[in-house]
């Protein structure tokens, strides 16, 4: 009889913490990635084909240049968007890549990034690194520089701020990002990783500011364990947490799935994984709370064909 009570009680919390059937499946639209040298660049067309992914925003990593990326989006204009590499890049760097006028979007713009021992690569040199610190305030005459090429192209700027490692850094960091939102009011800021922020950070910014908007790349429960950093936590068991949940439906417009894979052993690893979190995550919301997170919010902000 207790035996089959426990099965009992198991199944009730299943159902409770599974999400919702829906008939639809919405197209996703990966809003943020990166390709290193070591990745097969069709291979992230395959990965796409079996998450179901139907577009993604990339940009080089590591070793490969931009260049690199130029030859494979030509070959799959449906499929990849190209954004200007900015990790490495110096302005010059990344003005060079905007006159060729192959990208429709810019990467992510580090300002504060702790450094991360648990994401080392092995170089060609069987050197081992691991990405480095970086602290470059909202205000250094670099950010403002790639701010402005952003504004000019209409490209949403994203900026990655780890504020949970900040430390002594999160007040002025944060002051400066939300003086740049009041001075370019009409231009969408977009935080990539939630900017490590908790539930109540990223309400009070929703509400003070019209124009940011949230990726909640490695906010699942596979990232939130695996990677050395202290990720916003979102979910409870396959789906959002409640308030989480009731945040995005309040807010829809605000939120835009991006995965950020970077490392092949990443994409290969991780990345069906991590899409398959946000399905499931997807079918728990309203239709058109999912359609909005999925691809609508990317196609509005970054111009893009509707997803099919």
């Amino acid at each position: 009889m207790l035996g089959r009570l426990a099965v009992w009680v198991l199944l009730a919390a299943f159902l409770l913490h599974a999400p919702a059937a829906r008939a639809d499946k919405p197209p996703i639209i990966d809003a943020h990635s990166q390709a290193d040298k070591k990745i097969d660049l069709e291979d992230i067309i395959s990965l796409m084909d079996d998450a179901g992914v139907t577009r993604t925003i990339l940009s080089a990593r590591s070793r490969r240049k931009p260049e690199d990326l130029t030859a494979f989006a030509a070959r799959h204009p449906d499929r990849i968007t190209l954004a200007v590499r900015t990790k490495g890049q110096n302005v010059k760097q990344v003005k060079q890549q905007v006159k060729t006028r192959a990208y429709g979007a810019m990467a992510e713009v580090l300002m504060w990034h702790r450094e991360k021992k648990k994401q080392s690569v092995t170089t060609a040199t069987g050197e081992t690194m691991a990405p480095p610190q970086v602290v470059m305030p909202p205000d250094h005459p670099k950010a403002q520089k790639l701010l402005k090429i952003a504004r000019k192209w209409k490209w949403p700027f994203i900026p990655h701020i780890e504020f949970a490692s900040a430390g002594d850094d999160y007040a002025p960091f944060m002051a400066k990002l939300e003086d740049q939102m009041r001075r370019y009011p009409d231009h969408p800021f977009v935080l990539i990783h939630m900017g490590l922020l908790t539930f109540a950070e990223v309400k009070r910014l929703i509400e003070a500011h019209p124009n940011i908007h949230f990726i909640p790349a490695h906010s699942d429960p596979l990232s939130v364990a695996k990677y050395d950093a202290p990720f916003t936590e979102m979910f409870s068991g396959r789906v959002l947490a409640p308030q989480w949940k009731d945040l995005i439906v309040r807010h829809k417009d605000r939120f835009i799935i991006g995965f950020d894979m970077v490392w092949s052993h990443e994409w290969k690893k991780f990345y069906l994984d991590e899409v398959t979190y946000w399905r499931d995550a997807l079918a728990d919301l309203p239709e058109d709370v999912a359609h909005a997170v999925a691809h609508r919010n990317a196609e509005r902000l970054w111009r893009l064909p509707p997803a099919k």
